[in-house]
């Protein structure tokens, strides 16, 4: 299982799952993070934290242990 924490800067991943539960992951989808979406890692912060991405035409900053809940596949 790959993860977006996983995904190297400068690849575009698919999302194919949600992980969490409750209010954790009512706020990664109201983010606009929600399955079939294709997301593209733009930097990853020097300690790993913050991860910043492109999707759906806007950045957005993730932390890791939320971009641990989101499983991706290759674009």
């Amino acid at each position: 299982m790959m993860t977006l924490r996983d995904a190297a800067v400068g690849e575009t991943v698919k999302v194919a799952k949600l992980h969490g539960t409750g209010g954790i992951k009512r706020r990664i989808m109201d983010m606009g993070i929600t399955k079939g979406i294709e997301i593209y890692v733009r930097k990853v912060a020097p300690l790993g934290d913050p991860i910043e991405v492109t999707l759906r035409g806007y950045e957005l900053s993730i932390r890791k242990d939320e971009a641990e809940m989101i499983e991706v596949t290759k674009a």
